[in-house]
């Protein structure tokens, strides 16, 4: 089915046009590069896998409860017009949050394999342009497992958030050659892997967990690419330089906070905007989760030099400014051995049912 027939909301124009501004630029010194950087880009080339074989498919989903979504995560729990919600609706509920978290998901990695096709082209320095080019592919297949879990399993897609939309169109219309860098790999992707570990570790659904934990093990050398590359950059520029990019990065945050409040979804049940964005706001599961989904983005900011006194306090006003002392490193560790874990339950499951299976033909040849 075309996709623009399960779009829950009329997306327009099927196609988003943001013009290109900065410098293709070409590098022609070929054997230097940082062994850091180098190493990841081995690792990006030793890790690369089919989204189409690693994934079991064969998994059945409920699309009226495909996350396991409890009641009390729900921004219209607990409200007048929770008790109007028959189990059908609470379902349809469900399944419109889901797709709606999944699409921004899905819109997410597309805006993500264009930013990084945009830091092959304009970043100097070759080594970085290596590890870019593993980044593109990563990002398309992220791009094609979403958009094959919402066309397959939810039946349903939601539109770009329109703050999202926002900061990835200031990103990508920057001329320096560092904000694809900036927005995309330290605040949407920042923010999106927090969002991506918080449903791998709370649900109880395996198609959506396989998804999550190996999209995020390719997430982990997304994050300390942009890490590397900006901190060694950023300790080249002037403190006002410093300053312009720190202030992007509070406006992207406050996109990013803002775009998580599910509106979008209220709105299709019926719900008034002004209603919808007081219920969301005011919800304390939604609050918990918009401050633990800068726990990556924060201590990220802080890694590569953006530390200025005026950030610090917007961090304060948000309530998230502890988070700059989370141990990144840590937390990109076990991303990547919970997808290696569930690797290997996932062979050990299989090589127990092979076993099985010849155990049992074996009995049946002996009769």
């Amino acid at each position: 089915m075309p996709t623009f027939d399960l779009y829950a909301t009329d997306p327009e124009d099927p196609h988003w046009q943001v013009p290109a501004t900065g410098a293709a630029r070409f590098s022609w010194e070929y054997d230097d590069g940082r062994d850091r950087l180098l190493a990841l880009y081995q690792k990006g080339k030793d890790k690369q896998w089919d989204g189409q074989k690693r994934i079991d498919w064969g998994i059945d989903v409920d699309p009226y409860d495909p996350l396991g979504t409890p009641d009390e995560s729900m921004s219209l729990y607990g409200t007048k017009h929770w008790a109007k919600l028959t189990e059908k609706d609470k379902g349809e509920l469900r399944q419109h949050y889901a797709s709606w978290q999944f699409s921004q998901f899905l819109h997410g990695e597309q805006g993500a394999m264009v930013c990084a096709a945009r830091i092959v082209e304009s970043v100097p320095d070759l080594d970085a342009k290596f590890y870019s080019a593993t980044q593109v592919m990563d990002e398309a297949r992220h791009a094609e497992i979403y958009g094959r879990f919402l066309h397959e399993k939810i039946g349903m897609l939601y539109p770009i958030n329109d703050n999202l939309q926002s900061l990835l169109g200031d990103t990508l219309r920057d001329s320096r050659w560092d904000m694809p860098y900036l927005g995309m790999q330290v605040l949407i992707e920042g923010l999106a892997l927090a969002a991506f570990g918080m449903i791998r570790d709370t649900t109880d659904k395996p198609l959506p967990k396989q998804i999550l934990a190996y999209v995020m093990q390719d997430e982990a050398r997304h994050v300390a690419f942009g890490r590397m590359a900006l901190r060694d950059y950023y300790r080249q520029l002037s403190d006002a330089e410093l300053r312009e990019r720190e202030e992007f990065v509070i406006e992207g945050c406050h996109l990013m906070r803002d775009r998580l409040r599910g509106v979008e979804v209220l709105e299709n049940f019926g719900i008034p905007t002004a209603e919808a964005e007081e219920y969301s706001e005011q919800s304390e599961f939604l609050a918990l989760f918009r401050q633990l989904l800068f726990s990556r983005i924060v201590p990220c900011v802080k890694d590569i030099g953006l530390w200025g006194k005026r950030l610090q306090q917007a961090y304060v006003d948000m309530g998230v400014f502890e988070m700059g002392d989370s141990n990144l490193d840590l937390l990109m560790a076990q991303d990547e051995e919970v997808a290696e874990r569930l690797d290997a339950e996932r062979f050990a499951a299989e090589e127990h049912d092979r076993v099985a299976e010849v155990r049992d033909a074996i009995d049946r040849g002996a009769r």
